[in-house]
């Protein structure tokens, strides 16, 4: 396109090379112009979407949540599930959400027992079930079950292997060692109070969960299963006999061979393994009240399978783990579990479970809670769970709590118990602190050894 001189100088482009280059740098303008369009065009949709989406979240698990139509997933094939199973990867699925009177993280109690008269609800969708109602069949015979439940709040889901308990103020302990909500699967356990079931809803008290907790499952609690003490108790029950100077003739008869055959079943007949084994930790119990006693009881013969089936039962509770059988023994025949080479802090005499020492003597001790005239004025005027209020429009109403003296107690509860995290304790300890309560917000503070409940006031968003 360019010419050039004798002289060695460029000679002028021709008029038509010109127009051509002046119409490709116009194209590649426009080109330009319409890709930051498009650019713009795209983040505006991202932006819009993020907040949709964020909006729509807010919606299902804080407003709407336990009236929001929810469908499961389409269920995957039974090998692909079995596979599934096997390798620990489930698809969960919540059964219902929480309706509490705790509406945001901040002031919810950190575990059940630390404000008694908090309350919730927990409605079954019917999503899983098609009558709701008759997976409850029968749950009202029992006066607490566990709750598993999702923290669905925990944000960015970080976790780490060790963690620092606002009750230890800072020191840091495995994670496992706890019940902190940040681990890598955001599971919740509680043991809550079932106080009533109307239809498919759940009414519970001493909860630690927020309104939207999503919840897998429940289970009942039966002390007889969950506790230790309690089952240790239960199984040593049916052995206690009195060993007094007066019973011990009555004793004699059992010892008859024509009796313990008869009661046995021993002729001729087949005798019923539970009947068996009842007989013969009764027979090994009173032998050892033979040895112990100072007074000779008459001694007594067997037949020689019983009496073989008895030294092997004999030799059986010789072992060290016969504490974890089911049918126990007597308390007589008992030896302690066997020391373990960790230290831990036993407490009582004859305590079956041990826990860590802080749980029951934490660096945090509890704060003495106080409420100032003019708080305790501004929680008069709410009205009770119960009661409409149809003629006091003027006078807010509990969703959850039932009186003012039991919103007292419940704001003791979250207070004495420091409800602080450690960051807010040491470094922002002259700050105000805020939580919500049903439908109030409080304003409090906290001063060397206690917490002052400054102001009450209607919450902002009534519907929790």
């Amino acid at each position: 396109m360019f010419g050039s001189s004798s002289d060695g100088k460029m000679s002028p482009l021709c008029h038509c090379c010109g127009d051509s280059i002046e119409n490709l740098k116009q194209q590649v303008s426009v080109m330009r112009k319409e890709i930051k369009n498009l650019r713009q065009m795209l983040d505006s949709a991202g932006r819009a979407h993020r907040k949709q989406l964020t909006s729509l979240q807010s919606a299902v698990s804080e407003v709407g949540v336990s009236d929001a139509v929810r469908y499961p997933p389409t269920p995957p094939s039974s090998t692909s599930a079995e596979a599934t199973l096997e390798k620990g990867n489930i698809q969960t699925i919540p059964i219902g959400y929480i309706s509490s009177c705790f509406s945001v993280k901040n002031g919810t109690p950190r575990q059940p027992t630390i404000c008694g008269p908090s309350r919730a609800e927990l409605r079954i969708q019917q999503s899983v079930f098609n009558n709701p109602e008759h997976a409850l069949v029968g749950l009202e015979q029992y006066s607490h079950i566990w709750i598993i439940f999702l923290f669905h709040k925990n944000g960015h889901l970080s976790y780490r292997a060790k963690v620092k308990p606002p009750r230890l103020n800072g020191q840091r302990v495995g994670v496992y060692s706890t019940r902190s909500p940040h681990r890598p699967n955001a599971l919740g356990l509680t043991l809550a109070k079932l106080d009533k079931i109307v239809g498919d809803t759940i009414h519970l008290s001493d909860i630690d969960m927020i309104a939207g907790t999503p919840v897998l499952d429940i289970k009942p609690y039966i002390p007889e299963y969950d506790s230790p003490l309690t089952r240790i108790s239960i199984e040593l029950e049916p052995y206690e006999l009195n060993t007094n100077q007066t019973n011990l003739p009555a004793l004699e008869g059992i010892y008859d061979d024509s009796e313990t055959d008869a009661k046995l079943g021993l002729k001729g007949e087949q005798t019923d393994d539970a009947d068996l084994v009842t007989q013969l930790s009764k027979d090994t119990y009173e032998a050892d009240i033979t040895l112990d006693s100072s007074r000779v009881i008459p001694q007594f013969s067997l037949p020689k399978d019983l009496s073989d089936v008895l030294e092997g039962v004999k030799i059986f509770l010789g072992k060290d783990d016969f504490c974890q059988v089911e049918d126990q023994v007597p308390d007589s025949s008992i030896s302690k579990p066997p020391k373990s080479t960790v230290d831990r802090p036993c407490y009582g005499e004859d305590a079956y479970s041990t826990i860590a020492s802080w749980i029951r003597e934490p660096p945090v001790a509890n704060l003495e809670v106080r409420f100032t005239p003019r708080a305790e004025q501004e929680l008069a005027e709410f009205l009770p769970s119960h009661l409409s209020g149809a003629t006091e429009h003027t006078r807010h109403k509990f969703n959850f709590l039932r009186s003012p003296e039991e919103a007292a107690a419940a704001i003791r509860g979250v207070l004495s118990a420091d409800p602080r995290s450690v960051y807010r304790r040491t470094r922002c300890s002259d700050k105000l602190f805020f939580f919500t309560l049903d439908t109030a917000d409080i304003t409090c503070w906290f001063g060397q050894g206690f917490a002052e409940v400054l102001q009450i006031r209607p919450a902002q968003t009534a519907d929790i």
